[in-house]
């Protein structure tokens, strides 16, 4: 290797060696208009002698033999420029001090920088343009057939990076932009508009095709899916414009279209410094840490540094996979696994006082809307709330610093048992304003993909065939990413204070049914081939979820996606009644439950299913 590095490197130093002569003599050709006589001539070669071994070593401190010609850049042509320009400076200073200035021409130390300037930046990028015209004329023949939807930069800079790719043979581009049809980017046509994918597809046998389009909104890219799906053509992407046009993309980062593709949601901005000050070097806990939104965490914690991670969990399968993904992906952090219940006082307490965590996050909870509802209220009601609050006081007599909440959407005006044990929970963290831990809470909606996720629910049916079944047409709800959740859940934790309601933005409610019909979209069908059936609302659901209560309005913050909820103050005593409710009974009914909570949550009221509305 090393071997066949030294013989290229000493072929371009002789080839600009060369170039360096020739153009010297053609200065002098094109002065004397070819007609050069015996004493222009012997000056010539007496002054070539010393002035392109001058140039030589110009060049090689110049640095010009460092890159490859196959990959010659503008970087390149600006270090030949800068030598180019050196030595036509350099070159008149010796020919003065060797007294020869009045015998050279001066218009040919003009001529001579320019002529050598195109002879060695023409010959690198001649070459690196007969390499990729021949290396795509090899793997013409080769490789899987593909459009690329888009012609814009990104999609000409697509066409370069797979023009190395031995897996992909791009046949073609399409484009909206009706003047552009028929014309070349980078030796490839484009043959037409988007919508006309159906008719080009089976002319070139393609089966994929890849989406150039990283600035478009969502509305355009779920036209762009719906249009690969008629054409049952597999959708993929590129990822973001930057990495595009930056040149960082990786042909190995296309992937298949993805639901967070269509739903429009801006990327998350992160106080990274300010979480790193908050976490980095300290002890951060989090329960429920096997699940969803709680491994998430785990992960978007790791990345700051924190001196140790603590894993509480329930499930010994999830703690055990979340730790093992956890260890390959950050073998630096230190990671402590702990199998363990927020309901038992004992363990959370003897946690606590063990590894003195800075900061807790709370995330272990039941939060299935229809199974909570029914039979299982009085559990929901213990592990949601009551489990909050034997952790909440363990964390205050322990003197953690922070301790921040993970609620819902649903305990906006509850009309489930789920959504009111998690409001409970948050006037919980509401009355334990008196110690010196702060208590935040950090209220969201629905996560794609979570574990229950309506989202799982449809790719399974799917994969089945159909049909995909959904409870109500108009059914709404706020959808956002779990990295997304869960990186705000930081950032409202980094800058909540004591009491506060931190209520993310969720942007614009998404119908269910159109949900249910991007992922047919997505697997490569269309919804005359997969059904959809609509099968009524379920024990304790809503047509739509609210972002704030009847009596709360919000203040903004720092952070465009974060707001303040003002929400009802928790009454004095209702730590006392709700701790002693609890502990008079081991089970209590559905009915029982719904009758306190009916207390102690005025905003609630009973799911009325059918009604349109979900509220009584």
């Amino acid at each position: 290797m090393s071997a066949r590095f030294n013989s290229r490197v000493w072929l371009a130093f002789a080839h600009d060696v060369v170039a360096a002569a020739l153009a010297w003599g053609a200065a002098f050709l094109f002065r004397l208009n070819f007609d050069m006589g015996a004493p222009y001539s012997a000056t010539m070669f007496q002054t070539m002698a010393w002035v392109v071994p001058l140039k030589a070593v110009i060049f090689w401190r110049f640095g010009l033999y460092r890159g490859l010609w196959r990959f010659a850049s503008l970087t390149d042509l600006q270090r030949i420029l800068g030598a180019v320009l050196f030595a036509g400076i350099l070159v008149p200073l010796v020919l003065v001090m060797f007294r020869v200035q009045s015998v050279v021409p001066r218009s040919v130390l003009v001529l001579d920088p320019l002529l050598l300037l195109l002879i060695m930046g023409g010959s690198r990028f001649a070459y690196r343009m007969w390499r990729e015209h021949r290396l795509y004329s090899l793997t013409k023949a080769m490789g899987e057939p593909v459009l690329v939807i888009g012609a814009g930069d990104a999609g000409a800079r697509l066409i370069r990076e797979l023009w190395r790719s031995r897996e992909w043979r791009v046949v073609g581009l399409l484009d909206d932009d009706a003047a552009k049809s028929g014309s070349l980017v980078h030796n490839t046509r484009i043959l037409g508009r988007i919508g006309e994918l159906k008719e080009w597809a089976p002319r070139f046998s393609v089966t994929k095709a890849i989406i150039a389009l990283p600035s478009a909104n969502h509305e355009v890219r779920r036209r762009v899916a719906q249009t690969c799906a008629l054409a049952h053509v597999q959708a993929l992407t590129v990822p973001s414009y930057d990495d595009l046009i930056s040149g960082r993309l990786a042909l190995g980062r296309i992937r298949q279209v993805e639901l967070d593709d269509l739903l429009g949601r801006d990327p998350v901005v992160l106080d990274s410094a300010g979480l790193r000050d908050w976490l980095g070097g300290q002890v951060v806990m989090v329960t429920g840490a096997g699940g969803s939104i709680g491994s998430e965490l785990c992960r978007q914690i790791a990345r700051f540094s924190p001196a140790k991670l603590v894993l509480f969990e329930l499930s010994e399968y999830a703690l055990y996979r979340a730790e093992q993904e956890l260890q390959a992906q950050f073998p630096n952090v230190e990671l402590l696994g702990l199998v363990g219940d927020v309901k038992n006082g004992a363990r959370v307490g003897e946690v606590l006082g063990r590894y003195a965590p800075s900061v807790i996050f709370h995330a272990a909870a039941y939060k299935h809307v229809p199974m909570m509802e029914v039979n299982n209220g009085f559990e929901a009601m213990r592990n949601n709330a009551l489990g909050t609050l034997i952790l909440a006081r363990a964390a205050a007599a322990a003197g953690v610093p922070k301790f921040v909440l993970v609620s819902t959407d649903k305990a906006v005006n509850p009309v489930n048992i789920m959504g009111a044990s998690k409001r409970v929970a948050e006037m919980i963290c509401q009355s334990l304003q008196e110690s010196a831990t702060r208590f935040v809470v950090v209220r969201f909606g629905n996560v794609l993909g979570s574990a229950g996720s309506v989202v799982n629910t449809f790719r399974e049916q799917i994969a089945r065939g159909g049909p995909v079944t959904v409870t109500h047409p108009e059914m709404t709800r706020y959808f956002m990413s779990i990295p997304e959740a869960a990186q705000l859940v930081l950032q409202a934790g980094l800058i909540g204070e004591s009491g506060q309601i931190l209520a993310l933005d969720m942007g614009e409610p998404v119908q269910i049914i159109d949900l249910a019909r991007d992922l047919i979209v997505l697997s490569g069908s269309n919804t005359d081939e997969i059904k959809i059936n609509i099968t009524g609302l379920r024990p304790g659901e809503k047509l739509y979820e609210e972002p704030l209560a009847d009596d709360e309005t919000t203040v903004p913050t720092p952070n465009p996606k974060l707001r303040i909820a003002k929400a009802r103050s928790a009454d004095p005593d209702f730590l006392v009644t709700f701790a002693a409710w609890c502990a008079e009974a081991d089970v209590r009914s559905d009915d029982e439950v719904r009758a306190a909570i009916g207390r102690w949550v005025p905003e609630y009221h009973i799911a009325r299913n059918g009604n349109g509305q979900g509220r009584g």
